[in-house]
């Protein structure tokens, strides 16, 4: 089986600032939930058996505990937010396994699920379906890879490599050094992604990377711009990059997916035919009754 891990959180925004508003019969905004659902639904229609759909159902973390400017809500559009706690009701309504998080974010469901899913050898490949760069460092081998559904591309680790110069494990040391302005952490000046890549590729983590520029390897002495500021400023602010590694590194807790049979999908509850009424779209309930009973 092929198992697939939704980051509802991107979708949402997705569908919302792509896709024209659509109000409910009670003038709620609704459009953003349509598009998720008709996404999962498109999955199931393809075939997809085992999935499910992550949401950061409180978009503050603990990680906003640690660093004071990590990402919040915000400035966050409140027809957007308000269709959170809507489109996870409809998913689950729609039969779908859902993780609705607060302390930890969807990145960390996703990721947990991934992990779970991954110690299950009946599974053929685990799909998570987000461009994030985070999550590239969840990617294993071919058998745990990105998808990115719009582009139809496949991210193995082999494509992370090509895209971030370094192992999927150095994602969170990479995305320290060169920062992250969508999660709010800035990573350290001068550090740049062709510099960061190249230091990383070579010595895999920021623990590893020696103080002194003299002690690096004198090829890469002569590959990497600056090496000597570089050395001297990781030097100076080595906590705050450990720090940026805590916030970019993704927690895995596998007591969040009891197993994969948890992602079998066998079919809508009988809530689901309200929530298209509710949401003006009764192709929603049609079209998950008919991949029903097609299986």
């Amino acid at each position: 089986m092929d198992v697939y891990l939704v980051d509802g959180t991107y979708e949402l925004f997705r569908h919302h600032f792509g896709q024209p508003s659509r109000l409910s019969s009670q003038g709620d905004e609704i459009a953003a939930t349509r598009g998720v659902l008709s996404t999962v639904l498109t999955l199931l229609e393809d075939g997809v058996t085992h999935l499910g759909v992550a949401t950061d159902h409180v978009v503050e973390s603990f990680r906003n505990d640690l660093w004071p400017g990590y990402k919040t809500s915000a400035g966050m559009p409140p027809e957007l937010l308000g269709q959170f706690p809507l489109v996870e009701e409809a998913l689950v309504a729609m039969g779908v396994k859902v993780w609705p998080m607060d302390e930890l974010e969807a990145d960390d469901a996703l990721a947990s699920a991934a992990a779970v899913a991954d110690d299950d050898r009946r599974v053929r490949q685990v799909r998570i379906c987000t461009p994030d760069k985070d999550l590239a460092q969840c990617v294993r081998s071919e058998r745990v890879v990105q998808l990115d559904r719009r582009s139809a591309t496949i991210v193995d680790e082999k494509g992370v490599w090509d895209k971030f110069g370094v192992a999927p494990t150095s994602i969170p040391d990479w995305l320290a050094l060169v920062g992250d302005s969508a999660d709010g952490f800035p990573g350290l000046a001068g550090w740049g992604k062709r510099s960061a890549s190249q230091v990383l590729a070579r010595y895999g983590s920021i623990d590893a990377i020696p103080d002194s520029v003299s002690d690096w390897e004198p090829e890469l002495r002569k590959q990497v711009r600056n090496a000597a500021g570089l050395a001297a400023r990781l030097a100076a602010e080595r906590p705050g990059a450990l720090l940026f590694r805590q916030l970019a590194t993704l927690r895995v807790e596998r007591s969040l997916l009891g197993g994969v049979d948890e992602l079998a999908w066998s079919g809508p509850s009988d809530a689901f035919a309200h929530t298209g009424e509710l949401l003006r779209d009764r192709r929603l309930s049609e079209r998950a009754a008919t991949v029903a009973a097609a299986r």
